[in-house]
């Protein structure tokens, strides 16, 4: 009986956790297409610096402040040589992705943000040489079939918007292998990760908005009607930002691999469907199939990689170490 009533605790938990995160990543996706698109606020790396300010400050107050999570102490030295470049790329990641959303529909952001796992595992095959075996390969097809599906019937296609998604997932990409190696030794969760990298990121990312938005945005300032609501609406994007990072760490810790997953597809679909709803953004029958192939492969893709993890974990007498799946690394640990 105690067991059944610890079950639907760790149910309900699980459920909720995914829900919250739902809530936040679709919230923050269609906050900032509704700042591009809506408030007419066309400057991406002043709202990605936003987000970046705000989650510092989130991090310094739920670690510092509020002691959630313990502080990770990490040498001054370590600092530059290590988390310093994961910064940078986390730092393009986050820009990239708010700079596609500028220009091409939600819809078409997120299906493109679902290739990350074909871009990282052939990043880790022709740089770093790895071996992944067929069935790896195979998952793929989906994936980029799909994407090329979408790609070529989409309705609002723009090709800036689309080279910045695309260069966004594999700035995902590196974010994620580069934490293997950089970060090696460091048990970094969710809020220590956003604790150190944030500050970095905001002064890499502070003087390129400056010079090359900070006329534009004094000038929204002045000429734009409802300033105020405006701002807090910027603001208050920020804040949902950092509050998204919090929600994967406690995704994470609430689920299993497999339904984080099948999870993270579905928000996919949830983000693509509200995102029509609000901005009505044309999408044509075969745009909907290739959006639909590509997170069925993501799904299958995650399975496979569950299933090779417990392969590599308890091998066979018959399976040599040397032909162990190598497995890529696609933890997505922050969004924006």
């Amino acid at each position: 009986m105690e067991e059944g009533k610890m079950g639907n605790v760790a149910t309900a938990r699980a459920v909720l956790a995914i829900l919250q995160w739902w809530g936040f990543n679709v919230t923050v996706i269609i906050m900032n297409k509704w700042i591009f698109q809506k408030l007419e606020f066309k400057f991406p790396l002043t709202v990605s610096c936003v987000h970046f300010i705000c989650s510092s400050i989130g991090a310094y107050i739920a670690i510092k402040v509020l002691k959630i999570k313990p502080l990770i102490e990490v040498a001054a030295e370590d600092r530059w040589k290590r988390i310093f470049p994961m910064s940078f790329v986390f730092c393009m990641n986050i820009v990239l992705g708010n700079v596609s959303l500028r220009y091409i529909p939600v819809s078409f952001m997120q299906t493109i943000k679902s290739f990350t796992p074909a871009t990282t595992v052939i990043l880790q095959w022709l740089v770093w040489r790895k071996y992944f075996e067929w069935r790896i390969w195979a998952s793929l097809v989906p994936i980029v079939g799909g994407i090329l599906l979408t790609s070529v019937t989409e309705l609002s296609f723009n090709m800036f918007g689309f080279c910045a998604a695309m260069v966004g997932c594999l700035a995902t990409s590196t974010k994620t292998i580069l934490a293997e190696s950089l970060l090696h030794g460091y048990k970094f969760d969710s809020i220590n990760t956003v604790y150190y990298m944030a500050p970095f990121a905001t002064m890499i990312l502070s003087i390129p908005a400056i010079v090359l938005e900070g006329s534009g945005v004094i000038n929204w300032l002045y000429t734009y009607d409802s300033t105020v609501p405006a701002l807090i609406i910027i603001i208050t994007s920020g804040v949902l930002a950092f509050c998204l990072n919090f929600s994967i760490f406690y995704v994470i810790h609430s689920t299993t691999a497999v339904t984080f997953n099948v999870a993270g597809n579905l928000k996919v679909a949830v983000a693509v469907l509200i995102s029509w709803m609000i901005f009505r953004n044309p999408i044509s029958a075969m745009n909907a199939v290739g959006c639909g192939i590509t997170l069925v492969g993501c799904t299958f893709y995650g399975y496979v990689r569950h299933l090779i993890s417990q392969q590599a974990s308890s091998p066979s007498p018959r399976t040599p170490r040397s032909r162990l799946e190598m497995l890529p690394l696609v933890g997505e640990k922050q969004e924006n």
